[in-house]
């Protein structure tokens, strides 16, 4: 998405909203869109590493009859394609060594792509130790890059950045004990150009704050806005927050 790149240039953030249509519920996904017309965000993510019901194309549908809001594609494999929505993230699991999610699938999914008239948005998947399993790193058969090693992230970066990639996307996964730190965001950072995407475990604003600080272009939260219904006007506020500050400085 253009306004990705706008935004890192410009210095402004933002916040997506990752629905698993396995997960979501209808009552909570209605409450969810009115709640976003008072506390807005900039994109919603639809996807998940494991879908057991391919309910993508009446999700969005939904998502469409109540907001503009663009939609993106987080898909699990090729399957979870829907011309529907408006991008989808094309992922590169950099972080892992299994060959079926850095070009395998993408193999696949490339013909139906290249009809479905969607937004391809080439992205480095870097899976990130959020202190437990993940369903992505579990599916992918890969081990996650350690919590404790920025170091390693940013050469991982590093080399996606040179291989062309567009967004870098550093995920501790749905249920994360704990976010990708903060010294491993700035590590990234300091690094590559391109625009950073963070998610899983940013469940305040404290959280989201440290993100952003460290140099996140976009926060990600999923499952932790059911459980919270106060969670989106606390990253909301941090987020356009954080933003007026950039205008003013």
């Amino acid at each position: 998405m253009t306004i990705l790149r706008t935004n890192r240039l410009s210095g402004q953030k933002s916040i997506g909203v990752l629905l698993d249509p396995d997960k979501i519920e209808q009552d909570s996904l209605i409450n969810l869109l009115t709640q976003t017309a008072e506390y807005p965000i900039d994109f919603f993510l639809v996807g998940g590493s494991l879908v057991t019901d391919y309910l993508h194309k009446e999700l969005i549908a939904v998502i469409r009859s109540h907001t503009n809001t663009p939609i993106i594609l987080f898909p699990g494999n090729p399957l979870h394609i829907e011309p529907s929505a408006d991008a989808i993230l094309f992922l590169s699991l950099i972080s892992g060594r299994n060959p079926e999610f850095l070009i395998g699938q993408h193999v696949i999914a490339a013909p139906l792509l290249k009809k479905s008239g969607l937004e391809i948005l080439p992205t480095g998947y870097m899976v990130v130790d959020s202190g437990t399993q993940t369903t992505v790193s579990y599916i992918s058969g890969t081990m996650p890059l350690p919590h404790d090693k920025p170091g390693v992230a940013a050469c991982t970066a590093m080399a996606g950045e040179m291989l062309g990639l567009q967004l870098m996307y550093l995920d501790a996964g749905s249920g994360a004990r704990r976010p990708v730190s903060p010294e491993m965001i700035a590590a990234v950072r300091s690094v590559i150009e391109l625009p950073i995407i963070v998610g899983g475990g940013i469940n305040s604003g404290e959280k989201a704050y440290q993100a952003l600080k460290a140099g996140a272009d976009m926060i990600v939260i999923g499952n932790g806005i059911e459980q919270d219904p106060d969670l989106l006007p606390q990253l909301s506020t941090v987020v356009r927050e954080f933003n007026q500050s950039v205008v003013r400085a």
